[in-house]
């Protein structure tokens, strides 16, 4: 019997966000002029994204003086520091990531105290005692756990959780993994107005994923996966730590390289996965046109991101989650069945790949 995602529990932090009323934000914040406001907006139009959620209220406020988190002025000054989002994502990330477990575990009916393993993954926050400790006290976990932190791997770094849970249980047959990725990509906006600014702040959203793997033929069986550095992007997509907030680097030209880089592979993962074979998807939804070379590089029919085209346009980019989220979707679709290959991407510029098999 192999390894599976038997369960996958979402959750995000209040109401959608219209991408009009970000946008509105952000031509206040950047305290752009006619021109450049009208050039924001048909961006923001065009992203494929119609809302996103964010543990940060001032997104959807009109005026400065109704701020809770960033300075009361137009121009954000002074502009919250990295200690400041920090302090945000130690009490807001830990209750997503509950939220989110609890479902999952529940939807399996596995007690709390029955989870062997814990995989946190995020890139967005760091802080010790760190969220996996809260997760352990309130859900209710044995306190012999044993704990693992995937930080700052980007958008691929669920793939990395869900990896070391299969090796964990072809280690420990009778083990429970339960990976949680959390990501406030939101605490992170940048108001410097520079083209990775403009493309980071008009895709990426907050969320929560978390799954329960174990040994059964239910599920979403784990069957093979692969891992490929494309480094002629390696500057391409990059984050770091800043005097204010995490900062990424993200170019205009990732959907080409992604492009270059799969058609490049296509041997290797027809030897793999027998790729040939496979019909059915599941895309990292890093942006409408991320999803288009993918779709197209694959020679496939815009049906086969249907799901992943609907988490991108109602909650973003959420870096590690969205995959998860895709993913719980593909597991309440009767008509999947089968053989499903899972791919994100993330800095490096790294390809992650999962052979699912949907049962």
């Amino acid at each position: 019997m192999n390894s599976s995602i038997v369960s996958i529990g979402i959750s995000y932090p209040g109401k959608p966000i219209s991408q009009s009323e970000i946008s509105r934000f952000m031509q206040m914040a950047h305290q752009l002029d006619d021109l450049e406001s009208r050039k924001l907006q048909f961006f923001y139009r065009i992203s494929g994204i119609d809302f996103r959620h964010s543990v940060l209220e001032d997104f959807e406020k009109k005026e400065p003086n109704d701020f809770s988190f960033f300075p009361k002025s137009k121009d954000l000054n002074p502009f919250p520091g990295t200690k400041a989002r920090m302090e945000v994502f130690q009490i807001e990330a830990p209750r997503l990531a509950l939220k989110a477990s609890q479902s999952a575990l529940n939807q399996a009916k596995v007690p709390a105290h029955e989870v062997t393993h814990l995989v946190l993954v995020s890139c967005t926050g760091m802080v010790a005692p760190g969220v996996e400790l809260d997760l352990v006290q309130h859900l209710g976990l044995d306190d012999s756990v044993e704990r693992y932190c995937i930080h700052f791997m980007g958008c691929y770094a669920a793939f990395t959780g869900l990896k070391l849970a299969d090796k964990i249980l072809k280690a420990q047959p009778e083990a429970k993994v339960l990976v949680v990725a959390v990501e406030l990509c939101t605490l992170h906006f940048q108001k410097e107005y520079t083209e990775d600014n403009l493309l980071a702040n008009s895709l990426f959203g907050d969320g929560a994923a978390a799954a329960l793997v174990m040994r059964s033929d239910q599920g979403l069986v784990i069957k093979n996966y692969l891992s490929q550095i494309l480094r002629e992007g390696e500057k391409d997509m990059a984050w770091g730590i800043g005097d204010f907030g995490f900062e990424m680097r993200l170019s205009q030209y990732i959907p080409a390289l992604l492009d270059q880089g799969i058609n490049k592979l296509k041997g290797a993962f027809e030897a793999k996965f027998g790729l040939s074979q496979i019909t059915q998807f599941a895309i990292h939804p890093g942006g409408k046109q991320i999803l288009q070379k993918v779709q197209e590089a694959f020679d496939l029919p815009p049906e086969v991101n249907r799901h992943s085209m609907d988490v991108l346009r109602n909650f973003g980019n959420m870096s590690s989650v969205s995959i998860l989220f895709v993913l719980e979707k593909v597991m309440k679709d009767n008509a999947i069945k089968g053989d499903l290959l899972a791919m994100g991407f993330g800095p490096g510029l790294t390809l992650e790949t999962l052979l699912l098999d949907k049962r």
